[in-house]
């Protein structure tokens, strides 16, 4: 059966982003530790990156190695909307869960306005690779009960306030750590599974 599997950076504090959606905060290091990191991940899930950036990344023709979908909440798709990509994974099925969106602009993104929980369960039971919960932090916090993996990218800054990682009511999940890795830009990647 598919996984669902949140892919995700966060600061120290638990923030996916700022009060605003930034993510610049985030230190990445010089431009060697950047690229050495950058290449890391891109070599093991080269299908997180937006396809606006893939060929930018060296990644234009790379396979789906992991995920096959995309599934995110309004707030982490509004900002490619805003910059003008209403399709910012095309490579990838892409799924918006919003109340608010409306229909989809984009041929290629369903919008699900019901129960992210029916339709996570029903992806999981189609043929396919694994689903990438790619934000936001409410939205992971009413998929938790179907959350598989994690996978958190946890950067060395504490952002103060902004969006957190799981933004729902206290209901304790147990996870269980299978790897860890440490970058030269402090950057450390934590695997963990249900």
């Amino acid at each position: 059966m598919r996984k669902l599997v949140y892919y995700i950076g966060t600061s120290v504090d638990g923030y996916i982003a700022g009060p605003a959606g930034e993510v610049d905060f985030y230190p990445v290091g010089d431009e060697e530790q950047a690229a050495a990191y950058a290449a890391s991940v891109n070599a093991r899930y080269p299908e997180t990156v937006p396809t606006a950036m893939r060929a930018h990344a060296g990644l234009a023709d790379a396979p789906n190695l992991r995920f096959d979908t995309v599934l995110m909440g309004s707030g982490t798709y509004r900002p490619a909307l805003e910059h003008g990509m209403p399709s910012p994974y095309a490579h990838l099925r892409q799924y918006v869960v919003s109340s608010t969106l409306g229909p989809s602009p984009d041929p290629a993104v369903t919008v699900v306005g019901g129960d992210p929980l029916a339709l996570v369960r029903e992806l999981k039971q189609q043929e396919g690779k694994d689903i990438w919960l790619c934000g936001g932090g409410k939205l992971a916090a009413a998929l938790l009960p179907e959350l598989d993996e994690l996978i958190v990218k946890s950067y060395p800054v504490v952002a103060g306030a902004g969006i957190p990682l799981f933004d729902g009511e206290f209901d304790p999940k147990r996870f269980r750590v299978s790897a860890r890795e440490s970058f030269p830009n402090e950057v450390m990647i934590t695997w963990f599974e249900a």
